[in-house]
C-alpha cells in the first residue's frame, strides 16, 4: 500500500509558494503521493486565498522526481473535459509519467458552483459526471475520441502529444459509497477514492471488512494491468500512532492500494511538520 498526502488548495494563511515547497517535502520525507484540492473557492472563511490545483501540481512536477501528482477531487461538472484533458496530460509530460487525476460530481457544498453560475442540480451533474467520465477518459488516451451527447461533443479529435503513460493517465472515481453509481463509474476507470458519507459534514473511517468487500466488488486491474487502485482516507493522522499503524497495516491486508493522510490549511510551519514527519509504514 502506497502512502499519499491530501492537501488543501487553499486557506487565510496559506501562501501559493508554501504548497510548491511541500511537495518537494513530501517526496523527501518519503511519501508517494501528493494530491490536491480542487475548488475555485476554499471552503474555510469569506474570502479565503484559493489556488488552481493543476498549476501548483504543475510547479511541484518541477521539483520532484518521483511522487505521483494528482487532485482528489475534481468536480468534472464544472470542468471542460477537454480543457481538463489537456491539463492532466501536460502535468504528465512535467513529470515524466507521475499524473492521475480523480473526478466526481463535486462537493455539494461547493461555494464555486452557484457563485458562478455552474450546475446545481445533483441528477444534472450526475449526468453530466457519466458523460464527462467517458470522453475524458478517451482524450487521455492521445487516441481520436468521437462523442456526442447531451452536454459534451467531440468530432474525431485526438489530444497530442499521447500520454507519457499508457494506455492512458489514470482516472479515479471519487464519491459516497452510499451511491451505488459511484461504484458504477469507478469500475469503468482505474481506480476508486471512496468516503462512507453523502453527509460531508461528518466522517467515518472504513472497516478493514468494507475495504475488503469493496475491492471485490471492483475490477481486480485497470486498464494498464496494474492493480485497481483502492484509495483510502482523507482525514488527518490520529494521535495514537500505534494504533492508527495497526489499522493501516489492517487496511493493506484487505486490500487497498493507498492511504491519503489529509493536510489541513494552517501556518506554513504546521503543515510543514505534517508533511515532513512522513508515512507510517
Amino acid at each position: 500500500m502506497r502512502h499519499g498526502l491530501e492537501i488543501s488548495c487553499g486557506g487565510a494563511s496559506v501562501a501559493v509558494s508554501t504548497l510548491v515547497e511541500l511537495g518537494k517535502c513530501a517526496e523527501q520525507a518519503g511519501w508517494d503521493g501528493v494530491f490536491l484540492e480542487d475548488y475555485l473557492i476554499h471552503y474555510s472563511g469569506d474570502e479565503p486565498f484559493t489556488y488552481d490545483p493543476w498549476l501548483v501540481l504543475a510547479a511541484m512536477a518541477g521539483r520532484t522526481d518521483r511522487v505521483r501528482l494528482g487532485t482528489t477531487v475534481t468536480a468534472l461538472p464544472r470542468r471542460r473535459p477537454a480543457k481538463l484533458g489537456r491539463e492532466v496530460l501536460t502535468l504528465d509530460h512535467l513529470s515524466a509519467g507521475r499524473a492521475v487525476v480523480a473526478v466526481g460530481v463535486g462537493d455539494p457544498g461547493d461555494r464555486g458552483l452557484a457563485a458562478f453560475g455552474e450546475q446545481t442540480d445533483l441528477s444534472t451533474r450526475a449526468a453530466m459526471l457519466d458523460e464527462g467520465l467517458d470522453l475524458l477518459t478517451g482524450l487521455l488516451s492521445g487516441e481520436p475520441v468521437t462523442h456526442r451527447g447531451a452536454h459534451y461533443r467531440a468530432d474525431g479529435v485526438a489530444l497530442r502529444p499521447p500520454p507519457v503513460q499508457s494506455p492512458r493517465v489514470p482516472v479515479w472515481v471519487g464519491g459516497s459509497t452510499q451511491a451505488g453509481a459511484v461504484r458504477r463509474r469507478a469500475a469503468c476507470a482505474d481506480g476508486i477514492v471512496p468516503y462512507k458519507l453523502t453527509d460531508t459534514d461528518g466522517w467515518s473511517d472504513f472497516t478493514p471488512d468494507e475495504v475488503r468487500d469493496l475491492v471485490q466488488a471492483l475490477p481486480a486491474t485497470r486498464a494498464d494491468g496494474l492493480p485497481f487502485d483502492v484509495a483510502i482516507g482523507g482525514r488527518r493522522r490520529r494521535p495514537d500512532e500505534r494504533a492508527e499503524r495497526a489499522y493501516l497495516d489492517d487496511l493493506a491486508a484487505a486490500g487497498a492500494t493507498w492511504w491519503l493522510e489529509f493536510v489541513p490549511a494552517a501556518d506554513p510551519a504546521t503543515m510543514r511538520a505534517a508533511v515532513a514527519r512522513g508515512p507510517l509504514r
